[in-house]
């Protein structure tokens, strides 16, 4: 059941920056929908091993494949969700993932058919420019740094707020965490997919098991607030940095959204 857990954590991966990788928007939301399915799944194993006093971590072993067309990636995902079934195991939980990825095989299958769903992957290739932008080097450099220190951030706190919620009893601790999930998965995909515009999409580093295996809760909600108060300064300090009007906008709504990630935060102390 760990190695399940892991074969689901790194497809929840594939599929999710999947859709960071194509610019389709229909397909790119889809798969996105796709990929948060496929993290309910990676909640609902972690507590099925809970219930029966196992555990889980988040090693990770696989890599990013960057394919270079949209039909690579559907026939890359159609190889990689065929390969986890032959992991799972009979039971109710299997019954369900099952069904949900077949449905998504097929429906990767219908695009497969229609070359007009087909397009060059611009996600990889380090243009290191944004769309309808005009930026310098400076201002480049700056957005790449937050880009790649900010989705690392994200997806961390997506995992250790996850595996924090899963060992909780309390209802309030419960609801803040699954909103701080939710924000960050919000904030993921906006990364994710600024990244995969700038051609250096890229997975987040894994995380070492001291990140998530938390010993003083105290400490670590005080260390996440300081976190968050960091996290608003970068983006006060690129929205200034960056000299475009909409760019600097967006990171100033990302940092006004940090301002009650904290007040959540505090809910927790």
């Amino acid at each position: 059941m760990n190695k399940l857990y892991q074969v689901k954590h790194e497809l929840w991966l594939d599929i999710l920056f999947a859709s960071f990788a194509v610019e389709n928007r229909e397909i790119k939301e889809r798969l996105y929908d796709f990929s948060m399915i496929a993290f309910r799944h990676m909640k609902w194993l972690g507590e099925s091993l809970l219930e029966k006093g196992d555990d889980y971590n988040y090693d990770r072993s696989k890599t990013l494949h960057k394919r270079e067309s949209n039909f690579e990636i559907f026939q890359y995902l159609i190889r990689e969700i065929k390969a986890a079934q032959e992991v799972y195991e009979p039971g109710v939980l299997t019954a369900r993932i099952i069904t949900d990825e077949n449905y998504l095989i097929q429906y990767l299958a219908s695009l497969l058919e229609n070359s007009e769903n087909d397009a060059r992957v611009t996600a990889f290739d380090m243009h290191r420019t944004m769309p309808s932008k005009n930026l310098d080097a400076v201002q480049t450099d700056a957005l790449t740094i937050f880009l790649f220190e900010e989705s690392y951030k994200e997806y961390e706190l997506i995992l250790v707020y996850a595996y924090m919620q899963a060992r909780t009893g309390e209802l309030l601790h419960f609801n803040v965490f699954q909103d701080l999930i939710d924000e960050s998965h919000f904030h993921l995909k906006s990364f994710g997919n600024m990244m995969a515009q700038m051609g250096i999409l890229a997975l987040p580093r894994e995380l070492h098991e001291m990140t998530y295996k938390v010993t003083d809760i105290e400490k670590f909600v005080i260390n996440g607030i300081q976190e968050e108060e960091n996290a608003k300064e970068e983006c006060r300090a690129l929205a200034e940095a960056v000299n475009d009007t909409e760019l600097s906008q967006f990171f100033d709504f990302i940092n006004y959204q940090e301002n009650y990630h904290i007040e959540l935060m505090k809910k927790l102390l």
